[in-house]
């Protein structure tokens, strides 16, 4: 049987919630009887995106109101 989990991906500050949060992947592992599959990742998610969104404005990508705007991405 597979196993689906929240599995976090780093942790960092954030500006528009003012202290550290966490961006997690929801990550699928396949069954042990596939071993050679590697896992899946369904979705991303901020570990405080439930605060930006009661905020009434829109934040970043990871809390889901704003798909054009994403403060953690590595600038090269």
């Amino acid at each position: 049987m597979s196993f689906r989990t929240w599995q976090p991906i780093k942790v960092q500050y954030c500006h528009h919630v003012q202290g550290e949060i966490g961006l997690e992947a929801d990550v699928v592992y396949p069954a042990e009887w596939l071993p050679d599959q590697p896992p899946r990742i369904l979705a991303h998610r901020c570990s405080r995106g439930m605060a930006c969104n009661l905020e009434g404005k829109a934040s970043c990508i990871w809390a889901g109101t704003n798909p054009n705007f994403d403060p953690f991405a590595e600038i090269p």
